[in-house]
């Protein structure tokens, strides 16, 4: 099996909802719309494919200063917890990220959490470490893939870390994204950010999502379905088996108590786009901050700009993972097809029942 490490400039052709005039709220993205463009952090992705039977991979979100020396706020929130989410107790715990972020497939979860220890464990700052938190996240991917095999591997994941960037991120079938499927359409990876004003100053809150879960998608109000839209393919996965992982990073300097107030708004996010929360599903949001020492956090009365920037970002970063995937064929023949953008359109401007 050879794993292909994606380079951000190889971001796929397919229209971003922005590209097709479709923005969600008021406030102004970031310049690349991006999670990256929070200043410090980076992502990187391995996807391995062989055809037909596995699509999978993983995604690195990586903040530049994080270690166990040098921790970062965080706090996570479980919108419904039928998922592995590893590190979850002692992140709650204490509020403190000291690992990147993974995300992979269900069950190469346990073998991502053990590389990542032992990248981490080779670093100078720890060099003493004798206790770590490793933090991975993962959705199901077996639908489309041949998830007994767990074929995500140390050098994958490796890879992913060693090669994680700023700049653009590649979204939809690519990294942890690669075998997932959301809202009936095929999915994957997303991204989005928004530059809300908090007490005076302007800050940077990005997003991105694993995108795998059940549920009717709506845009902008209106319901779209592969039926609605006349696409042909294989019958989706049971609506409840699914979850969403969203990774939020803001620079704001809020304390862990905050971010996990931001967690929770940002899994609140999800039934914009027509979320189910089904009984199988694992909905998780963490979210971190950059700037550990930056002083006295912003009051809470403050944060409402905030809270509505990431129910923002989130929706549009789930959209952008439905728009840029590319329809997929995988295992035992299951096909998950893409979101057409331009029979999409026709929903929106009304030329299309969408129903």
């Amino acid at each position: 099996m050879e794993p292909t490490a994606q380079p951000y400039s190889a971001r796929a052709a397919r229209p971003r909802a922005r590209d097709l005039g479709i923005v969600i709220g008021e406030f102004a993205p970031g310049p690349l719309d991006a999670i990256t463009d929070v200043p410090g952090v980076r992502v990187g992705h391995t996807t391995v494919r062989r055809h037909p039977d596995v699509h999978s991979g993983v995604t690195a979100v990586v903040p530049d200063t994080v270690g166990p020396r040098a921790p970062l706020p965080a706090g996570v929130f479980t919108g419904n917890g039928y998922g592995k989410l590893i590190g979850t107790t002692q992140l709650s715990e204490l509020g403190t990220l000291e690992t990147p972020v993974l995300l992979t497939s269900t069950l190469s979860a346990f073998r991502v959490a053990d590389a990542v220890v032992g990248w981490m464990l080779e670093r100078p700052d720890c060099a003493e470490v004798r206790s770590l938190n490793p933090v991975v996240g993962e959705c199901n991917d077996g639908f489309l893939s041949d998830i007994r095999s767990r074929p995500v591997r140390e050098e994958h994941v490796r890879a992913a870390l060693d090669q994680a960037t700023g700049g653009p991120v590649a979204e939809g079938c690519v990294g942890a994204g690669t075998g997932t499927g959301a809202l009936g359409f095929k999915a994957g990876i997303g991204t989005a950010s928004r530059t809300p004003e908090l007490a005076g100053r302007r800050y940077t809150a990005g997003v991105l999502v694993q995108a795998n879960f059940g549920g009717t998608l709506r845009v902008l109000g209106r319901t779209v379905t592969p039926r609605s839209l006349g696409l042909i393919g294989g019958t989706g996965p049971v609506a409840e088996h699914g979850s969403c992982m969203i990774v939020v990073a803001t620079d704001a300097p809020l304390d862990a108590r905050q971010l996990t107030r931001v967690a929770r708004r940002a899994v609140f996010a999800l039934a914009r786009t027509g979320a189910a929360y089904g009984h199988g599903s694992g909905d998780y949001a963490l979210a971190f901050g950059t700037r550990p020492a930056a002083g006295a956090p912003p009051a809470d009365a403050a944060l409402g700009p905030l809270f509505e920037a990431v129910l923002d970002a989130v929706e549009e970063a789930v959209l952008n993972s439905l728009l840029a995937a590319t329809t997929t064929t995988g295992f035992a023949g299951h096909t998950l097809p893409a979101l057409p953008a331009d029979r999409l359109l026709d929903v929106l401007r009304g030329t299309s029942s969408g129903a």
